[in-house]
């Protein structure tokens, strides 16, 4: 296996794992504020999402992707945050076509677009976040 390709799966890998803590984060909260505490089920998914999006970006940057040169924290939040609600929207139709369209299962159309959506996360944030010129290790 060459060197490029090892470290595009160890990145892969650190990118899951980011993204399942934050799925966690993201589900959680939905779910402590909307069933424990009874905030209304958007605003509990608004706040959810936000708090999950925020951490995300910060070990992302951290942990998975080398930052491009030339941008900002702020730059690089805008892009990691505007990539992150068109991939919410993304996951909603999926979801939306899987179960209303297919007859789907809905545990099932929510796996189908959790996979697509982690694939469109990690190419878009590679493309507009990484240094391809910095290597990770």
């Amino acid at each position: 296996m060459n060197t490029y390709l090892r470290e595009l799966i160890v990145q892969f890998a650190k990118f899951g794992v980011v993204g399942v803590i934050a799925f966690c984060i993201d589900y959680g909260l939905f779910l402590l504020m909307t069933y424990g505490f009874g905030v209304n089920y958007l605003v509990a998914s608004a706040i959810s999402f936000t708090i999950s999006t925020i951490f995300n970006f910060m070990a992302s940057m951290r942990y998975v992707f080398a930052g491009k040169k030339g941008q900002t924290r702020t730059q690089q939040f805008v892009i990691f945050f505007v990539f992150s609600v068109i991939g919410l929207g993304l996951n909603q139709l999926i979801l939306w076509i899987s179960v209303d369209m297919l007859a789907w299962l809905a545990w099932v159309g929510k796996l189908v677009a959790t996979a697509i959506v982690m694939v469109f996360n990690f190419i878009t944030r590679k493309i507009f976040l990484e240094d391809h010129a910095a290597s990770r290790g």
